[in-house]
């Protein structure tokens, strides 16, 4: 099996990082994270999948050392591999969209091979804004 048949690749804002405030520049990463996103990175981890975090930050000056600095505070000490498992100092931070299996996005939408509406586009609102 192939490395990206393992690789699960996350968006940052409004998936990881709650994005409430908005666009602040790449490197400014004001709000906390999104419930659960922890649990779900250490959980793929130790099932042995590669998470890499993907944004539109990756390749804006200061935004990839902002993304895993960012991270690596709001992991308090699940950061480190410990005897229970892996950390998430393995998360990787791709500079390009990497090859996986899966892309979990706030702003996607699933193609079953129908193109949607315009209006479903019109009408097209993240989790946050539902």
């Amino acid at each position: 099996m192939s490395k990206h048949q393992k690789t699960i690749c996350i968006d940052f804002d409004g998936v990881i990082h709650s994005y409430t405030s908005g666009w602040q520049g790449a490197s400014t990463i004001p709000d906390p994270i999104v419930e659960g996103a922890i649990a779900f990175m250490l959980g793929l981890l130790a099932a042995d999948y590669e998470v890499a975090i993907f944004s539109t930050r990756s390749l804006s000056a200061g935004g990839l050392p902002a993304m895993r600095s960012w991270l690596k505070k709001e992991a308090g000490n699940t950061w480190f591999p410990t005897p229970d498992g892996p950390g998430l100092e393995s998360v990787k931070f791709p500079m390009e969209k990497p090859p996986a299996i899966m892309y979990l996005d706030d702003r996607a939408v699933y193609f079953t091979g129908t193109f949607p509406s315009i209006d479903f586009v019109r009408e097209f609102r993240t989790w946050q804004g539902k």
